[in-house]
């Protein structure tokens, strides 16, 4: 049974991340720091007080629920949630992407005018990795429109394709500037974040105009279509200060939450709470916040080093992205529509 006396904080985590950890009976750090295991391994312990023990979770670990306990402690311990790698050798710039039947889309985009041979992977439930050799240069960001179908951004040549059912790229719309996040609505509106300081809006007969303007980014614009009918939008800059901007139906742009460093890739959960990849270093990791509050809080989930995206699958379950390697976490979790 869980120790009610050991307290971690995150309790989700990747094979390398930080976690702190309390307990109402934490032995003595007079001579030395003490002894902390995630299940069969020994964690490193990079700081530790009468208060609480700073660990970081073994890079070797096999993933899944695993106990963390105290060398000497009476606790039992208390569970990790610790996320396994999916695959790695990829190159992502935003989230992943989930289709309707659960398979996983990955991007291996590139920097400019380098072409790769397999711009983008799929991976089923079986783990199996399937490359897609579609002619997508530098392909960015993904989104699914509400008829099941995927989209995929080209940051550099201003391009949105549209992925048909026998894995070909048709182009979608062009000149759309540095064309990076994307997002629909349910009605088949896309939004596209241009990182320059556009969200375009493309209507389902492919009219396109602006719908907002925003501060460049230094990175890419990362988009979300909230339950309310609302687009948010993270737009990280060389601030330490950043925020995740609301842009409402009548092209309203407010501020959805602050208190982010260098915020990217999000989503949403049936709950109506968003999820957002904080890459800022010392603070890296996944965050939540429940839009509908007034001054809603981000509340760190998970912590890993070097995020980028995050998606949900139809399934249930988390996939976090850096930018080479994705991992899974199981989790009752599921997308809204």
């Amino acid at each position: 049974m869980p120790s009610p006396y050991l307290k971690l904080q995150p309790a989700w985590a990747l094979p390398g991340a930080r976690v702190y950890l309390t307990s109402t009976h934490l032995p003595s750090p007079i001579d030395g720091p003490p002894r902390v295991f995630v299940g069969d391994d020994e964690a490193r312990v990079i700081a530790a007080s009468s208060r609480g023990i700073r660990f970081v979770v073994p890079p070797g670990s096999s993933g899944g629920t695993l106990t963390v306990r105290i060398e000497g402690a009476p606790d039992d311990g208390a569970p990790l949630l610790v996320g396994r790698m999916l695959t790695t050798d990829i190159h992502q710039v935003d989230s992943p992407l989930f289709d309707d039947a659960g398979r996983l889309y990955v991007t291996h985009s590139g920097g400019r005018d380098t072409h790769v041979p397999v711009p983008l992977y799929r991976i089923g439930s079986d783990g199996v990795r399937e490359p897609l050799a579609v002619e997508i240069p530098n392909p960015t960001s993904l989104a699914r429109n509400p008829d099941g179908s995927i989209y995929v951004s080209s940051r550099f040549d201003a391009q949105v394709f549209k992925l048909t059912a026998d894995d070909r790229a048709e182009l979608f719309a062009g000149e759309l500037g540095l064309a990076t996040g994307l997002a629909f609505a349910p009605d088949g509106t896309l939004y596209v974040g241009d990182r320059s300081g556009s969200i375009l809006r493309i209507s389902p007969d492919k009219r396109v105009d602006t719908f907002a303007s925003l501060p460049p980014s230094v990175a890419a614009f990362h988009l979300a279509y909230g339950p309310d009918g609302c687009l948010y939008v993270a737009a990280p800059t060389l601030s330490t200060r950043d925020v995740i901007y609301r842009i409402t139906p009548d092209r309203l742009v407010d501020v959805a939450c602050e208190g982010f460093g260098r915020p990217q890739g999000m989503a949403f959960d049936t709950a109506g709470l968003l999820y957002v990849v904080e890459a800022l270093a010392g603070a890296a990791g996944l965050y939540r916040f429940d839009p509908r509050d007034a001054s809603p809080v981000p509340e760190m989930v998970l912590s890993a080093p070097g995020l980028v995206g995050v998606a949900i699958s139809p399934h249930g379950g988390l996939a976090l992205a850096s930018n080479d390697t994705i991992w899974t976490l199981d989790l009752p979790l599921t997308p809204l529509r």
